[in-house]
């Protein structure tokens, strides 16, 4: 192919993730509601509400036994809306990005280098997910549980729906992104930018940078801190362990030879 066809062929692959993340983003939007409703589910279910000012802020109307979400500023509805189908959009799209990128260079590859890139694809992809279903189903629970831990019983920790929102947000990229740690371990020891056995050697030093790493990027609170760093370290170990098996796999022939 000349390089024209290399341009063209590359803007007809960046216009499908591009349109599905219109186009999901426009459905983030019109169940913005729905959405909000799901990810607050952790704050409700392990903070005990009290009383209905109380329950009304973090989205409970115990009055109904419904689910709302309350607005405290001028255009705070319509920009967390935005926000959270922005999110939405953004973390739908990464899958058929992700296959649009190998599907354009998957032509040009050899065949060892297509067991290299196809499971590097799916697997960031699956990683990813997985990161934000244990910050969702497991790690909210548990950070909840100690700030309410530290709370008297005559108040309820109770933040306000933009605020917790935005922590949901931003926790969900964090885990999200520190599960892709096996993908750049074997990515790096692949490269032959760090050997497998330098990898293993230098374990030690990052555990330090995975704890220094959850310190910051975490809320002040050790659950999550923990949390992020174990996961971290665990999966450290699994992309040196995938890495061992994934070089031997994915050598051109004449290496295996």
């Amino acid at each position: 192919m000349s390089l024209g066809d290399h341009l063209h062929e590359l803007r007809r692959r960046l216009i499908v993730p591009i349109v599905a993340f219109v186009l999901l983003f426009m459905l983030g939007f019109a169940i913005d509601n729905q959405l909000k409703s799901f990810l607050i589910q952790p704050l409700l279910r392990a903070v005990d509400l009290v009383g209905i000012e109380t329950a009304t802020k973090v989205g409970l109307d115990p009055a109904r036994g419904e689910r709302m979400l309350t607005v405290f500023g001028v255009g705070e509805s319509v920009m967390l809306s935005m926000n959270v189908a922005f999110v939405f959009a953004i973390a739908l799209t990464i899958p058929i990005f992700l296959y649009q990128v190998w599907a354009f260079v998957a032509p040009g590859l050899y065949s060892h280098e297509k067991k290299l890139v196809l499971p590097l694809v799916v697997s960031s992809t699956l990683l990813f997910f997985i990161g934000v279903a244990f910050c969702y189903f497991f790690v909210f629970g548990q950070v909840f549980k100690f700030i309410q831990g530290f709370t008297p019983k005559s108040i309820t920790a109770a933040p306000d729906i933009e605020a917790y929102l935005s922590f949901v947000m931003s926790m969900f990229i964090a885990f999200g992104a520190a599960f892709e740690v096996p993908v750049v371990v074997v990515v790096l020891a692949r490269m032959g930018l760090v050997p497998v056995e330098k990898l293993r050697e230098h374990r030690g030093y990052f555990i330090v940078i995975a704890f220094v790493i959850a310190a910051i990027i975490t809320p002040p609170d050790i659950v999550s801190m923990l949390a992020l760093a174990i996961s971290m370290c665990v999966l450290y170990e699994v992309g040196v362990f995938a890495a061992t098996h994934f070089i031997r796999y994915s050598k051109p022939p004449e290496e295996k030879s």
